[in-house]
């Protein structure tokens, strides 16, 4: 988005100096336009602290400056560039829809207008090939707000296709008297004072607890816009759903206890509506699988069609109720917190010491292990489920740990009982499917053309599978 992107090559000059000679070795092109970009944003600047701007461009003369919708959202990895005929006093629902989680459900309105007059000199070398761009924009932004306020500011930037810039002209430019652009963005250079900004943290280990905390907050967040644009974050959602519960579990002493037990169950709540999702995703790319790898002669009927017919269907109605339950004030709720959490995490003491995050990791691992000799003597498959669920925290403890303490204690932590949740996790999901295959074969028997033979070969083998996973787990192959 070419109006609102960080700036590296960027610098602050007074409105009335001059730019100085860059020493260019060749003739130098001048082209001068002007454009308009308007800014949306709830009254509370919802959508700028999760890092999300929402801008209509009227075009203009420059190169690139398509007239339309922008939404850059950094924590999905990707922008939403939306080419739509819409005027810029009205946010397109498209727009407002997939931004109602970030927003809270609060109205987008105009946030800021800015409008820039841009001198563009474009230096030529020596044998008039392009070498480097320097735009200079002085720019005009109005604020709205209870009380409208109006700024000005000269930014001048240094552009080149290869992104380096050669030493010499940030030389020239810091002699001028120019400082490195005091903002990352059009937009909260236009609303600087507002811009959220957390605080920096205490000590290392806090900011290790804080950056994990809120990268899974982020990801939920970005998952709640890919979510309601149709695509498909379930998984990415549901992991971090799960790190951000194993961390408020094994890390709970860090945390102000009050809403720790409520906002476990919420995020329990929406991991199971996904799940119910997902298990259907993976179920159903098992089974096309097995199918697959089985000789003709032992499919008997449409199995694969109706096994896809059959899970499909289910996981399109559980997707729909994804969406309902993104509507619910429920959900509503646990955004609000989440959102409440992202601005201030409510650390206890915010002075948290490497070693408290070692011993978070040590007992997390502790346990672990503990119901994994647990599991390997019982060999129950409850057991073992809860093994895998401990071997889970114990990886994401590590994960959480690795930023402050020995390599050990934290990266190869979060490896080793990630192969342990691989193991275990390979045994519960040939259980799962076993059920499934049962359910889908009890129906098979009853449909003219059609028999449980090939689902009881199927039954089998992921019987077998779990087998293995077990043996597996009980052999120490992990």
């Amino acid at each position: 988005m070419p109006t609102d992107t960080t700036r590296p090559n960027s610098w602050d000059f007074g409105l009335d100096s001059a730019i100085p000679d860059l020493g260019s070795s060749g003739d130098v092109e001048v082209s001068s336009t002007d454009f308009s970009d308007t800014y949306y944003d709830t009254e509370d600047r919802d959508l700028l602290a999760h890092g999300t701007t929402v801008v209509f461009l009227d075009g203009g003369d420059e190169e690139g400056r398509e007239p339309g919708w922008r939404v850059t959202t950094p924590s999905t990895g990707e922008d939403i560039a939306e080419q739509i005929d819409a005027p810029s006093t009205a946010v397109p629902s498209v727009i407002a829809d997939a931004l109602w989680g970030l927003s809270g459900g609060k109205p987008l309105r105009v946030a800021a207008i800015v409008h820039t007059h841009r001198t563009r000199h474009r230096h030529l070398d020596a044998t008039g090939e392009h070498a480097y761009d320097v735009v200079d924009d002085t720019v005009s932004a109005t604020v709205t707000g209870p009380v409208a306020t109006a700024t000005s500011w000269r930014e001048v930037g240094v552009q080149a296709e290869s992104n380096a810039i050669p030493k010499s002209v940030r030389k020239r430019m810091a002699g001028a008297g120019a400082r490195p652009a005091s903002a990352s963005s059009t937009f909260e250079r236009a609303i600087g004072h507002e811009v959220p900004r957390p605080a920096a943290p205490a000590s290392p280990a806090a900011g290790a607890v804080l950056d994990y905390v809120r990268e899974q907050i982020a990801t939920i967040f970005a998952g709640d816009v890919a979510l309601r644009r149709g695509a498909n974050p379930v998984h990415g959602v549901r992991v971090a759903i799960r790190r951000l519960r194993s961390t408020l579990r094994t890390a709970a002493p860090l945390f102000v206890p009050e809403g720790l037990s409520d906002l476990d169950t919420e995020l329990q709540w929406f991991a199971g509506v996904l799940g119910e999702v997902r298990d259907r995703e993976v179920l159903r790319a098992r089974f096309a699988s097995a199918v697959a790898d089985l000789p003709d002669e032992l499919v008997l009927g449409p199995v694969a069609a109706r096994i896809e017919e059959e899970l499909s269907a289910q996981q399109h109605h559980h997707r729909q109720t994804v969406t309902d339950e993104m509507r619910s004030d429920r959900y509503r709720g646990l955004l609000s917190t989440l959102g409440t959490w992202n601005e201030s995490v409510p650390l206890a003491d915010d002075q948290i010491s490497t070693k408290q995050v070692r011993q978070i990791a040590t007992r997390a691992a502790r346990k672990a292990d503990k119901r994994l000799a647990h599991a390997l003597e019982t060999g129950n498959e409850e057991d073992l489920h809860r093994a895998r669920k401990a071997a889970k925290r114990a990886r994401y403890a590590g994960e959480l740990a690795a930023p402050v303490v020995d390599k050990s204690m934290g990266r190869s932590q979060a490896k080793r009982y990630k192969r342990i949740q691989t193991v275990l996790g390979e045994h519960q999901d040939s259980a799962v499917a076993a059920r499934a295959l049962r359910e889908l074969g009890a129906g098979a028997g009853v449909r003219k053309g059609e028999n449980g033979f090939t689902y009881g070969i199927l039954y089998q083998r992921e019987l077998a599978a779990a087998a293995a996973a077990r043996e597996a787990v009980l052999s120490g192959k992990n």
